[in-house]
């Protein structure tokens, strides 16, 4: 007679089994904060001003003629607090009791709500500086224009376009220091798999594993282009479908050049009316711990002559 088997003894074997470790999302490096000039001075109302004085006159002088005395012209920014948003959730009573996992979902409400909050503040970052400009506009500052469709087959980036950014931002008088360029993915890997990008790099051997470990480590660029330092984001806004200077864009997205000097030349302005800040509290009727995490803030595009948008077509990179 057989001893002990899985056929007779199924009574005593687990044949679900549940891990300690719970599995956590990938989740990508956030950039756009380092890029905005935080202000402070807005204690309280809704809307901040900040005037603006433009430049001085010069005039041709005769002897004997009286000097004309011209105003220098004047401008007025406007800066409002429009988002304010939370992040929520609630454990009850009896599921700390029952479930095995609730201590693990306990510690995990606060972190995943800021998170959360933080990657909708990313999002409005970006989207503010499209909002910014003039769709289907070349949005020219000094002559030079500010916004255009990347001049590759289907709308992928090219290297004259980086030339081309960078003669905007010297015509608009804008220090070429620091100069970043937050790209989508698919630019990122047309780039990479660009020729004349990879025989200008092959023959120096400090790009020697370039083919090996690719063109990007962790969210920036290995080397610049241009002078412009390269960050991969996730969360630049989509571009359905826009012409300029007829040339179209379908299944866009705006990648955004620009310089990131410290101080006043950074391109995007904000602060936050609440920074996240976390409330927990015991509900009796409901018999559940509640945990919220709200945060006020605001950002708008400060500098557009510090905004170059280079629409690209995501369809560059094979499906």
């Amino acid at each position: 007679m057989a001893g002990f088997t899985d056929l007779n003894t199924q009574n005593l074997i687990r044949t679900q089994l549940w891990s300690r470790q719970i599995k956590e999302l990938l989740l990508d490096e956030l950039n756009a904060m380092k890029f905005v000039r935080i202000i402070q001075d807005f204690p309280d109302g809704y809307t901040l001003n900040i005037p603006s004085i433009g430049e001085a006159e010069t005039a041709d002088f005769q002897e004997n003629q009286a000097v004309k005395y011209n105003a220098m012209a004047t401008g007025n920014f406007q800066f409002s607090f429009d988002k304010y948003k939370y992040s929520a959730n609630a454990i009850s009573e009896k599921f700390k009791r029952d479930s095995y996992y609730s201590q693990d979902v306990i510690a995990a409400f606060v972190p995943r709500q800021h998170r959360a909050l933080m990657e909708s503040v990313e999002t409005d970052i970006f989207a503010k500086a499209n909002a910014g400009q003039t769709s289907g506009n070349t949005n020219i500052i000094n002559l030079a224009d500010h916004r255009w469709v990347a001049g590759g087959t289907n709308q992928s980036i090219t290297l004259p376009d980086f030339a081309r950014a960078q003669y905007a931002l010297t015509k608009a008088n804008v220090p070429l220091t620091n100069l970043c360029a937050v790209v989508d993915p698919s630019m990122a890997y047309t780039l990479q798999t660009q020729a004349n990008l990879v025989n200008l790099i092959t023959p120096q051997p400090m790009w020697g594993e370039v083919t090996r470990d690719g063109i990007v480590t962790g969210f920036k660029f290995r080397f610049n282009v241009y002078g412009f330092d390269l960050y991969v984001s996730n969360y630049l806004p989509s571009i359905a479908s826009e012409t300029i200077s007829g040339t179209a864009v379908t299944n866009g997205v705006a990648n955004y050049f620009f310089s990131a000097t410290p101080g006043d030349t950074v391109p995007w302005i904000g602060a936050f009316r609440q920074e996240p800040t976390v409330y927990s509290e015991f509900n009796k009727d409901l018999q559940q711990t509640e945990y919220l995490t709200i945060a006020e803030w605001g950002f708008k595009l400060y500098r557009p002559e510090n905004m170059v948008t280079i629409l690209t077509s995501t369809s560059a990179v094979p499906s």
